[in-house]
């Protein structure tokens, strides 16, 4: 059973078709990596998957059970959404982290939110509380931040942020956890940091899907390369066959302009 099956979704800005039946799957600790132009609907997918945007057709479907049908006849309510967002961790372009708080606060926002909805917070609050930070201790760790966990964003590099907002999308532990062009926002040296921690994730069977312009990048660390292109996918398959093997026109002179420049 795939952990990620995304079903014909379709999404529309007034009359602008974005995504046109969009459909993958993707197994418990596979890496997939999305390539394609400015405009070809990457960005988009992966906010509908994440319910940061409605789709307006199709089916997603996590570890078999559908938590998206756009035939449906009633709308997800709020609530429900909140707890389909839950599978998944998304990891911004731009950080977005909390300028307010230290790294070790931002990573562990979220889940003492969610705890609070437990039936035993309220006479568990000091060990739930102690349980959460030291997780998430543990997740910049594992990031290679522990000597900047009490450090405010604005006293890190780009490349640090970007790692905090990584164990911060870990922290909840998410059955998929996605990255929207991770490395875009970095110069070349901090880029190098990034892509170790994703590396060093894949290695450890977590569930991820990359949008990236990182061709090489994308090459070692995938199991699959999607190819997008208006809105369609045109190509999926192993970075041999896509990057190398390419049967696509339009993958291929996205390849040859990417080697070009």
């Amino acid at each position: 059973m795939s952990m990620l099956e995304v079903k014909n979704i379709t999404k529309s800005f007034g009359k602008v078709e974005v995504l046109k039946d969009v459909s993958f799957s993707l197994e418990q600790g596979q890496v997939m990596s999305i390539l394609g132009s400015s405009g070809s609907g990457k960005t988009t997918l992966l906010r509908c998957i994440n319910f940061l945007e409605d789709a307006d057709g199709g089916q997603i479907l996590v570890d078999g059970e559908c938590i998206f049908d756009g035939s449906a006849e009633k709308k997800l309510t709020a609530k429900e959404i909140r707890a389909n967002q839950l599978h998944f961790g998304l990891v911004f372009q731009s950080f977005n982290l909390f300028p307010q708080y230290t790294a070790l606060e931002n990573v562990t926002l979220a889940p003492k939110l969610l705890a609070k909805e437990r039936p035993d917070y309220k006479e568990k609050k000091k060990e739930i509380h102690a349980e959460i930070e030291e997780n998430a201790k543990a997740l910049l760790a594992r990031v290679g931040l522990s000597d900047r966990m009490n450090n405010y964003p604005c006293q890190l590099s780009g490349g640090q942020q970007q790692r905090v907002s990584i164990a911060r999308a870990l922290a909840l532990n998410p059955k998929v956890l996605f990255f929207d062009e991770p490395t875009s926002a970095l110069d070349p040296e901090l880029t190098g940091e990034i892509l170790k921690v994703i590396r060093d994730l894949a290695q450890k069977d977590v569930t991820m899907v990359i949008v990236t312009h990182e061709i090489e990048f994308a090459r070692g660390v995938s199991d699959r390369i999607v190819f997008m292109a208006d809105g369609v996918v045109v190509e999926d398959g192993t970075p041999e066959e896509v990057l190398d093997k390419s049967k696509n026109a339009k993958t291929r002179a996205f390849l040859q302009k990417l080697n070009e420049n």
